[in-house]
């Protein structure tokens, strides 16, 4: 059973995590990167239970329920007391408001009386840099502000302030909404703005999953996935974050605490074609124009692995010493090493994050010639680095290699490349990209295969397993069913296979062997059995891993294998991506049942 029972809210600009007795446990201001004024996930620089955390308890506390308001990101949780129960809907405002879309750097929490006589308490204890600044307090008629070095937050509501200051236990007779957001005066009553705000933003998801190409079955996992991914986007500039939280370890006390709220390349692609398997090809428009940026700004071709949301490039590394860390499971980290690294599938990711947006005709404004060549930047890089030494795609830190995935990507840019030259009637330029395609698979064909294995390892002339290498069925680089895939999936599984979930790779890393699974990779599995013609193992496996998500659907990025409990940072794209694309692979078709 997952211990990381959180819940997602957000709105594309903010977004929180509540855990099941409707504890804000994680929110970061100004963005989703920015400082967690809640941290209590990481823990608190004090002893005090409520620091860190915006808490709504029930007097006699007895038991919580907690799902989703269907086909939106809008939470309701269930507490249960002695004296009665209480219902709590929790969302980040996010509607079509003058054309424009409207997303707040706010929260929302209405209260209402559901049965007996409930007691409430309301305790709202943020912090400032990580904890170590307790903000200064004012507050008038119907506010709180929290005054912090860098920005305000203002809570308006309808409950009485004086038993809010003084986490005072008292009796819920009608309901009360809380309004967390900037430090601005609110035009109209708590109670009317929370309401139109609640009705708004509900009408707003329920329309954008009425607009999803779903497959027939798994279609609620399949939902909450893809609303979970397009709360990891940042719509101001087109971005999308890996996971929205920092230094929840891979595995317990290794060490391995990352920093994840940035915008890496690779899992942002992935992120992208989910999405766009659905048909919600907005999130592509807006990341495509936030990757060009990428390429244009890029210095002498060079592509970081990983940004900040806003472009940053510096995403300097630092021990966060005034939180002990999700569990006492330290450290805390803030920014991240791995914008330094050289990783060189980046230039594959690069082009296949752009690629639909050239071949797509829905789209707006669809990119021609002059992007494609700003594009081919990338794809020279490919070309001159896809035998070259790196980082690799799980961001060694201290080992580099000549890595099969970032060859096997950088392959995939030139492919690409070729297609899109070919569909804008660049006949020069599709012999130029589809020739290198030719020569990078044919020396990855030879060097990342290895006898002894019967399998491709992970670098060239190598003799360990990945499971990235699976990847060669998933961007259409050799035959599912070619026997050399074959054979691969099949040594691979029987190496890192620990039942249904997957191990990332054979050899020990910077930190010593992995005990915990990586769950893309697992999905991996599912997709390159499905691929290969073994669809009722594929379905098995799925399920199993289906039922490894938290209770509201979403994942982490790893599974301990024995415990099935969850670690890594929480929701991870990556994960959600997984679920997306096996449903896609696996369900029955509609024609098949209707």
């Amino acid at each position: 059973m997952s211990s990381l029972n959180l819940g997602l809210i957000g709105n594309c600009n903010v977004a929180a995590l509540i855990d099941r007795e409707a504890t804000i446990v994680w929110y970061c201001l100004p963005r989703i990167d920015g400082d967690p004024v809640f941290h209590q996930l990481l823990g608190a620089a004090s002893a005090r239970a409520d620091d860190g955390a915006f808490q709504i308890t029930v007097d006699g506390h007895t038991g919580s329920d907690q799902a989703y308001v269907e086909n939106t990101a809008i939470l309701r949780t269930v507490l249960h007391g002695e004296g009665g129960s209480v219902e709590i809907f929790d969302f980040a405002p996010r509607y079509e408001s003058r054309g424009r879309a409207y997303r707040p750097q706010a929260l929302i929490r209405q209260i209402r009386p559901l049965a007996g006589s409930p007691r409430i308490r309301i305790s709202i204890r943020p912090g400032f840099d990580y904890g170590s600044q307790k903000p200064a307090m004012t507050y008038g008629s119907n506010h709180i502000r929290y005054v912090g070095p860098n920005f305000t937050m203002r809570l308006t509501t309808d409950a009485p302030l004086d038993y809010i200051l003084n986490s005072t236990s008292f009796n819920l007779h009608e309901p009360v909404s809380l309004v967390l957001g900037p430090d601005e005066t609110l035009t109209d009553s708590v109670h009317t703005f929370a309401r139109s705000e609640y009705e708004q933003t509900e009408r707003y998801w329920r329309g954008w999953s009425h607009r999803l190409a779903i497959p027939f079955e798994w279609q609620d996992a399949v939902i909450r996935a893809a609303i979970t991914l397009k709360l990891c986007t940042y719509e101001p500039t087109g971005a999308i974050v890996a996971a929205m939280t920092t230094s929840i370890p891979e595995a317990p006390d290794t060490q391995r605490n990352w920093d994840y709220r940035y915008c890496w390349i690779r899992d942002a692609y992935f992120v992208v074609r989910a999405l766009n398997s659905l048909s919600a090809v907005r999130t592509m428009e807006n990341y495509f124009r936030w990757l060009m940026n990428v390429v244009a700004t890029a210095d002498g071709g060079h592509i970081q692995p990983v940004y900040g949301v806003g472009l940053e490039r510096t995403l300097s590394e630092r021990i966060v010493t005034s939180l002990p860390g999700y569990r006492g499971m330290g450290p805390v980290r803030a920014g991240n090493q791995a914008y330094e690294h050289f990783q060189h599938d980046s230039y594959g990711n690069v082009v296949l994050g752009a690629a639909q947006a050239f071949l797509d005709r829905r789209l707006l404004s669809r990119p021609g010639v002059v992007d494609f060549a700003l594009l081919e930047r990338a794809g020279l890089q490919a070309v001159r680095l896809f035998d070259k030494p790196d980082a690799g795609m799980w961001e060694l830190r201290f080992s580099a290699k000549i890595h099969t995935t970032s060859s096997l990507m950088c392959w995939a840019a030139c492919d690409r490349l070729a297609r899109i030259a070919e569909q804008l009637g660049l006949r020069d330029r599709y012999e130029f990209w589809q020739t290198h395609a030719d020569d990078i698979k044919a020396v990855i064909l030879k060097r990342a295969w290895s006898p002894q294995r019967q399998a491709f390892v992970e670098s060239f002339e190598g003799k360990m397993l990945d499971a990235g290498v699976l990847l060669m069925a998933e961007v259409g680089f050799i035959n599912p069913r070619d026997p050399r895939f074959v054979s691969t999936l099949d040594v691979v599984e029987k190496t890192l296979g620990r039942g249904p979930y997957m191990m990332r790779y054979e050899a020990p890393d910077d930190f010593g062997p992995p005990d915990t699974a990586f769950n893309i990779c697992a999905f991996w599995r599912v997709t390159a059995l499905a691929r290969s013609g073994r669809k009722e193992e594929a379905r098995e496996i799925f399920n199993a891993l289906l039922a490894s998500r938290n209770h509201l659907g979403l994942m982490s990025e790893d599974t301990k294998p024995d415990t099935g409990e969850a670690f890594g940072n929480f929701p991870q794209t990556y994960s959600m991506v997984g679920i997306i694309n096996a449903a896609q692979l696996l369900s029955l078709s509609w024609d098949e049942v209707i």
